[in-house]
């Protein structure tokens, strides 16, 4: 670390990494693989379209013009190499870990549970418990059953009901190993791309399904944790939010206006409907935004390979608001860039670890970092070729291999934690 601070991390602080089910788990089937099927080749024929542009374009084109680039199929195979992926939080001297538990494996019907895969997640968090590893279990991570998408799915409210009883199930069953809970991950992001911008299933255009999705994802994190912490109040519940910083460019009246109009939208007008069931606040930091007048004008200095301008010194400025806004602990769930060629990843931790103990200093209590991602994994709409590992996954063997970056961020880790 070239930048220093007085300010030395808690001693419990969890350093660890993320996934989610359906990115690195493989031969999942749920409403994403259905979808994934029906429109690989279009998205292929629009990759040109969409992507040539980015700086990344010559080196991932290949991928992005393949239709099975957007299926998901067997990818890192992580539902059976467990064990040797959580080698690698060791070999990186972590002690926590985020992953989402797969709905439709444990309910592939309604009403039906699935003990052998009930008995895999026990399983799971047998093995992480085993190397001293603090689990943080997602219960939704975007990827649902399909029976319970042709009810309607989260559009319904009468279909709450099934969410809560399916948390209620999955703490009930293996929560002896289980902490901290996030209940839904980044539910504007879910309704937002599902609901509006039509990029993820069900591919719809409607602001009023949007709010109704918004509004009935909070309901059902407020009943799951009303029951899960009348189970056991060791359990400790939050969402995970995609927060931005948005920040006026000049000191024009528009832009001082703009900036707060976005970072309402963007943050508050989300986290009001869950946070008083919440212990803590999950933070997912990926993007800052500059604005000018009524418009988002980015520098765009340095740039990921998904064309993300990259400023991750400023999760300080997130992590300082909202401890001031909201006045709970915060954990950062995720945080992270695609990077294939691993150019910037040491420069983006580097940034961000500095950015928390500025935050830190400023009085924010932060119970943990987890880097996005652990593997190399599936990401949505993009399908497999943006890599956000730190381990490096060949799809074609199944071979594995800490980047650079993350043998750096090991020794980083072991030494923050001795101090």
């Amino acid at each position: 670390m070239t930048k220093k601070t007085n300010t030395q991390f808690p001693k419990h602080f969890l350093w660890g990494a993320s996934t989610a089910s359906h990115q690195v788990e493989g031969d999942n089937h749920n409403q994403w693989t259905v979808w994934e099927l029906e429109n690989a080749k279009s998205k292929a024929a629009q990759a040109e379209y969409h992507y040539s542009d980015y700086p990344s374009w010559d080196f991932i084109k290949n991928a992005a013009n393949d239709p099975d680039n957007y299926v998901s199929g067997d990818l890192a195979d992580h539902y059976h190499r467990y064990e040797e992926d959580f080698d690698f939080l060791t070999k990186m001297n972590m002690n926590a870990y985020r992953f989402s538990i797969e709905w439709s494996r444990v309910e592939p019907r309604e009403g039906a549970w699935n003990i052998e895969a009930i008995t895999h997640y026990k399983q799971y968090l047998a093995a992480l418990r085993k190397r001293d590893i603090e689990p943080i279990v997602t219960l939704f991570h975007f990827t649902l059953p399909t029976w319970f998408t042709d009810m309607g799915g989260f559009e319904k409210r009468a279909n709450v009901k099934y969410f809560v009883r399916y948390a209620e199930k999955i703490v009930h069953e293996l929560g002896s190993d289980m902490r901290y809970i996030i209940t839904i991950n980044e539910p504007e992001v879910y309704a937002f791309e599902s609901y509006y911008l039509q990029n993820w299933p069900p591919n719809q255009n409607s602001i009023w399904k949007y709010l109704r999705v918004i509004h009935n994802m909070a309901i059902g994190h407020k009943r799951a944790a009303k029951i899960i912490h009348s189970m056991n109040r060791k359990f400790k519940l939050s969402i995970s939010k995609n927060s931005t910083y948005a920040y006026p460019g000049d000191n024009a009246w528009l832009s001082r206006l703009s900036a707060n109009v976005v970072q309402y939208f963007q943050d508050d007008f989300i986290i009001k409907r869950f946070i008083k069931s919440c212990d803590f606040l999950g933070v997912n930091y990926y993007f800052t935004n500059r604005v000018y007048g009524y418009r988002i004008h980015n520098p765009d200095l340095k740039l990921s390979d998904l064309h993300w301008d990259m400023q991750p010194a400023d999760i300080e400025f997130v992590i300082e608001r909202l401890n001031r806004t909201y006045r709970l602990p915060i954990m950062i769930t995720e945080n992270g860039l695609a990077d294939a060629k691993d150019q910037y990843r040491e420069w983006w931790i580097k940034e961000t670890v500095v950015g928390i103990q500025k935050s830190i200093a400023s009085g924010a209590e932060v119970l943990g970092y987890l880097h996005w991602s652990l593997l190399d994994n599936f990401e949505w709409a993009y399908g497999k070729w943006p890599r956000f590992g730190l381990v490096a996954i060949d799809y074609k063997t199944g071979r594995r291999i800490l980047r650079p970056s993350a043998v750096w961020y090991g020794k980083v880790i072991k030494k923050l934690r001795k101090l």
